[in-house]
């Protein structure tokens, strides 16, 4: 069996994202995102370039955390897919493209952060019988 994967995308918040919801009722957000991009030079350094930028969006439970823990200048990864739309402008029709984030985390590599894990829930088995404290016993 092969290794189920998504595509990603990494790149840094370009602007503070923006809560909207759908005629459903269902959260989303759009921000724009920007992604560094690097040139390889033939010494074998790199050069730094202009960051390209993009749509991204996220819906329901993703929409909330991004909402609620990303800010500007925010590095991330995310994984999802790319959405091709059709929109009507000035007379014609232009192809757009926006990333569609499923799960997105602050990227590791840029963050420093520290992890709050959720305490273990108490376990339902009774609790091993405790030693005797009686000199008769030894203990």
């Amino acid at each position: 069996m092969s290794i189920p994967t998504q595509m990603s995308l990494v790149g840094f918040i370009a602007a503070d994202p923006e809560l909207h919801f759908t005629t459903g009722g269902a959260e989303y957000v759009r921000v724009r995102v920007g992604v560094e991009q690097w040139r390889k030079e033939v010494d074998g350094g790199f050069t730094k370039l202009d960051p390209s930028f993009h749509d991204m969006v996220a819906f329901e439970s993703s929409a909330r955390e991004l909402h609620a823990r990303f800010r500007r200048g925010d590095s991330f990864v995310a994984s999802g897919y790319v959405h091709e739309y059709e929109l009507e402008r000035d007379g014609g029709s232009v192809i757009k493209e926006e990333f569609v984030a499923r799960k997105i985390g602050h990227n590791v590599n840029k963050t420093a952060y520290e992890v709050q894990r959720r305490r273990p829930a108490p376990s339902s088995a009774p609790a091993a019988p405790q030693p005797s404290a009686d000199p008769a016993i030894g203990f």
